[in-house]
């Protein structure tokens, strides 16, 4: 969140209204070609929505703009009826390979800037936020490390403290953009245990992956992108063949799944930034 968001008063909300509503959305970086195109749709509360397509398909851009860190080109964004942007209930994690796992702070201290966002910018933080933080801490599992420094925490770790995060700052809609990459299976399940506990509070949660398996079987909805929304729905719904021929074309390999179903994985390239 910038300065100014900590500093202005947090945005009202319509309760009756969908927890995220986008109409018409077009964005552009520089001018360029469409990172996202016309996308409209609304987001309940409690909902886990997965947001899937292949690389450059505009699912970290589509997080930015509902965490109101991008603004639209065109088209509305709106959170519980108002303007995205300066709402205090968003926690947005952002893709790992954006934050500077360098810098010297520890876990209890990322934890707290969760509180800052709560209470502003201005206001020292005192005994019942240092309460917020080690409960948050708690309900991740992360207590024994609340001293260590982010980045000696391997990225399970880091993800869980991010998710504290958002506790400690008492959102109600998560985002989270590819939390799952590079971790191994018992780190993803301690994730979605974590996902679990916030579905039963009826946190809204929306999580970009590539892994469009793990997108079937853990979450509500998907939306499907590729620019353009191509489905959003349940995932017999949306992970049709005609709909992942025109999202991924030549870049999807099906693979035999134990369970029976088809495992799909995309194979093009991570790491564009408007992915």
């Amino acid at each position: 969140m910038t300065l100014a968001g900590l500093l202005r008063r947090p945005r009202p909300h319509q309760h009756k209204a969908p927890v995220v509503a986008l109409e018409h959305v077009t964005v552009r970086y520089n001018g360029d070609a469409p990172a996202l195109e016309d996308v409209s749709l609304d987001v309940h509360r409690g909902e886990r929505i997965a947001v899937v397509g292949p690389n450059g398909a505009g699912k970290s851009t589509l997080l930015k703009v509902v965490a109101g860190i991008l603004a639209p080109t065109t088209g509305k964004a709106e959170i519980y009826g108002y303007g995205a942007g300066g709402h205090i209930c968003i926690g947005y994690v952002p893709q790992r390979s954006h934050v500077d796992w360098k810098f010297p702070v520890t876990v209890s201290d990322v934890v707290m800037m969760g509180r800052v966002a709560k209470i502003g910018l201005l206001r020292q933080a005192g005994r019942a936020d240092w309460e917020h933080v080690r409960a948050s801490l708690e309900q991740v599992g992360m207590i024994p490390f609340r001293n260590r420094q982010i980045g000696e925490l391997s990225g399970g770790q880091q993800q869980r403290v991010f998710i504290a995060r958002a506790l400690a700052q008492e959102a109600e809609l998560l985002l989270m953009d590819e939390p799952l990459t590079g971790l191994d299976s018992p780190s993803q399940e301690a994730i979605f245990d974590i996902l679990d506990l916030l579905k039963a509070r009826e946190m809204t949660v929306l999580v970009s992956t590539h892994d469009l398996q793990l997108a079937s079987d853990k979450f509500d909805r998907l939306m499907l992108l590729k620019r353009r929304l191509i489905g959003f729905g349940h995932p017999g719904e949306v992970l049709t063949p005609a709909n992942l021929q025109r999202a991924y074309g030549t870049h999807l390999t099906v693979l035999p799944g134990s369970d029976g179903m088809l495992a799909l994985s995309d194979t093009c390239c991570e790491g564009d930034d408007h992915g």
